[in-house]
């Protein structure tokens, strides 16, 4: 009897044991398929840069008379129209008055600027495409600048839900008319409010109503 108890006491230890060797072993492939995951998403992110780098820099080599330079923020740009007399750019605090175009790396237009019309920008104030918002902080008053943006400072892989695909590198010509500092854009704007509120009350600013001849209707008569 002793012996059958020892038997089965041997038993239950062997089954609680295994059970408790097979749980551990259960959650390890949980970690290990996360950590492959991440490399492997780490991998795949590198091979899409270097490819989209890749087609930038045989647009670059395609057209050597044009100087591109290399940003230490991933983008590549060449001035169209440069302004070498002012040293001042943007920065944040300041807004600025600028038109862009977007193309893809083939030349084909995704956005006219008259689609996207004149731009108002707080300068990291709003939320605006990167590789943009990185540029416009490089540029003078006046200058017209065309930038190579791979997708990663562009769109991403989610595109803009409209004619940006998916990890789409962008060329974009950007002109900055102007740019100043916040306060100073506040009071212009508070003066051109003032200024067409005073145009609105002042009676002296209505024009007289056109007099019109009189028509004269015989002449108006068809003849057949």
């Amino acid at each position: 009897m002793k012996y059958s108890k020892l038997i089965l006491f041997v038993f239950l230890v062997t089954i609680l044991v295994s059970s408790c060797k097979q749980h551990q072993e259960a959650r390890r492939p949980v970690s290990q398929k996360s950590g492959t995951f991440m490399k492997k998403s780490v991998e795949r992110n590198k091979k899409l840069i270097a490819g989209e780098e890749g087609q930038i820099d045989s647009l670059i080599k395609s057209n050597p008379k044009v100087k591109y330079f290399a940003s230490t923020k991933g983008y590549w740009y060449t001035y169209v129209v440069q302004n070498t007399l002012d040293t001042i750019t943007p920065k944040k605090g300041d807004v600025a008055f600028f038109d862009y175009e977007v193309k893809d790396l083939k030349g084909n237009v995704i956005y006219s600027e008259l689609e996207l019309k004149p731009q108002t920008y707080a300068i990291d104030k709003q939320n605006i495409m990167t590789g943009l918002r990185e540029g416009i902080k490089l540029m003078h008053k006046n200058e017209k600048v065309i930038f190579l943006f791979p997708s990663h400072i562009a769109y991403g892989y989610h595109g803009d839900d409209k004619k940006i695909g998916a990890n789409q590198p962008l060329l974009c010509t950007v002109t900055l008319h102007n740019f100043l500092s916040e306060a100073a854009f506040k009071k212009e704007i508070q003066l051109r409010a003032t200024t067409t509120t005073a145009e609105k009350q002042d009676p002296n600013n209505i024009e007289p109503a056109k007099q019109t001849k009189p028509v004269n209707k015989s002449k108006d008569t068809l003849t057949n």
